[in-house]
């Protein structure tokens, strides 16, 4: 099963979604936030698998929110739902962590395919969203590594560059080798990179290993 924590500030909006997941048979339901601070607590509690979070939201908003969950439930992969054109706040929500990005009017069928492919390891995406990111980073614009990844992302990216293994990586940073791994999915995900090599070329490409 898929455990599933709902973050949205809408009680119809989570019902509904509630609603349409129960019908899944690989899917569970395990909590609802109605705010960000809320949605990190909840998340602490039951270590769900995905968390559908909403932006906009009372108290603590989703960016804040995931920041607090890359440090107290790294993972946990967070589906980010927002409304059509905030570019801004979909840098914002990937630089936080985000593992994928979905418009509000996705189709619920949508939003469960994008369930499954982040508990897969994938970054699913809505394809107004992806094609927003792939024009930046073909323009070479801001939506480079250091605009996609968190802070600890970035540190396994440089390791990766240099060699090391999971487990070297681990210890390097004090951290628990499936995180390590986790944290390696979340990259070759958010950078469209098939597998170690390639996040390594990426590396040495963009400068990272200089810093």
């Amino acid at each position: 099963m898929i455990r599933v924590v709902i973050a949205d500030d809408h009680a119809v909006v989570r019902q509904g979604l509630r609603t349409y997941l129960a019908l899944q048979d690989d899917i569970d339901v395990v909590a609802e936030a109605a705010d960000g601070a809320e949605a990190v607590d909840e998340v602490t509690r039951h270590a769900p698998d995905v968390v559908l979070l909403d932006l906009a939201m009372p108290r603590l908003d989703g960016v804040g929110a995931l920041r607090e969950l890359r440090e107290r439930a790294p993972e946990a992969r967070v589906i980010v739902l927002t409304s059509f054109g905030e570019d801004d706040r979909l840098f914002a929500a990937l630089r936080a962590g985000a593992a994928g990005f979905l418009l509000k009017d996705s189709e619920p069928a949508d939003i469960v395919r994008a369930i499954r492919s982040a508990h897969a390891g994938q970054a699913p995406l809505s394809p107004a969203t992806a094609t927003r990111v792939v024009e930046e980073l073909t323009r070479g614009g801001h939506a480079r590594a250091t605009d996609l990844l968190t802070r600890r992302e970035l540190d396994v990216l440089r390791l990766i560059a240099r060699g090391r293994s999971n487990k070297r990586i681990a210890l390097e940073l004090g951290v628990a080798e499936k995180t390590v791994k986790t944290h390696v999915g979340h990259v070759l995900a958010k950078l469209g990179l098939s597998d170690r090599t390639q996040a390594a070329l990426y590396a040495v490409r963009e400068g990272l290993t200089e810093t």
